[in-house]
């Protein structure tokens, strides 16, 4: 951006962005471009190519990417302004995260302030939550039960930061350690509906549980066991 250049091109070990990781779904295809938009929603759920904070930048100033590799001269993969793509694919790409622990707190009080006191604590330790799921209580002036994802090497600080709110801001905390999360991400799905119903079906169909789930206007992602990510991410993908 400063040196008011066309494009700045990122050399990289695969040549270029993939509709999933091609190690695990051996048909995936290199995208000849995306969006800026499709691509932050990737590399947050765990698309480990193009880093979240250089997108941003590049998004930020109108610096096209392009993602080509560092062995072979062929072209990559072009990060584009979301007008400059062509017709949107229903789904661009199937994203997915092995490394999620989620957090259940039982007997949070119903009452204003109560997440924000368990949220200030973790952002106090730095500690990034991904999906936040609340259960309100069923009777008036009983408890809520939260639920949340955070990185699992996040875990420990996470606990020590709420031990102290024990007892006044929730009840009891279990945590599991061996959660994954499958993602697809596709501008086109702004136009289509039933997008979601198809995802749940697939997956419902090869027998994974989902246990939360998080929407934007271009991302599905769900959190599931961590030993059937590999599966769920060749099935969405075919």
């Amino acid at each position: 951006a400063a040196l008011d250049a066309e494009v700045c091109e990122i050399y990289t070990d695969v040549a270029g962005v993939y509709t999933a990781d091609p190690r695990i779904v051996p048909g995936a295809r290199k995208l000849a471009t995306v969006s800026f938009e499709e691509m932050l929603e990737m590399s947050a759920s765990g698309a480990g190519v193009l880093q979240l904070r250089s997108l941003e930048y590049a998004r930020n100033h109108g610096v096209r990417i392009h993602c080509r590799s560092s062995f072979e001269d062929s072209p990559g993969t072009v990060v584009l302004a979301e007008g400059e793509t062509m017709e949107q694919p229903l789904i661009t790409a199937v994203t997915h995260s092995t490394s999620e622990a989620q957090v259940t707190l039982v007997g949070v009080p119903d009452e204003p302030g109560a997440a924000a006191r368990i949220f200030e604590a973790l952002a106090n330790v730095n500690v990034n939550v991904d999906m936040i799921v609340q259960n309100e209580p069923a009777s008036a002036g009983g408890r809520a039960e939260i639920s949340f994802t955070i990185p699992r090497e996040d875990l420990r600080d996470a606990r020590t930061a709420l031990q102290p709110l024990a007892g006044d801001s929730f009840v009891d905390l279990s945590a599991h350690e061996e959660m994954g999360k499958v993602s697809i991400v596709g501008a086109g799905m702004r136009s289509h509906p039933g997008v979601a119903a198809k995802v749940f079906g697939v997956l419902a169909r090869e027998g994974v549980n989902i246990d939360m789930i998080s929407t934007s206007p271009i991302k599905i992602s769900c959190v599931i066991a961590r030993d059937r990510v590999e599966q769920a991410v060749q099935a969405l993908h075919s």
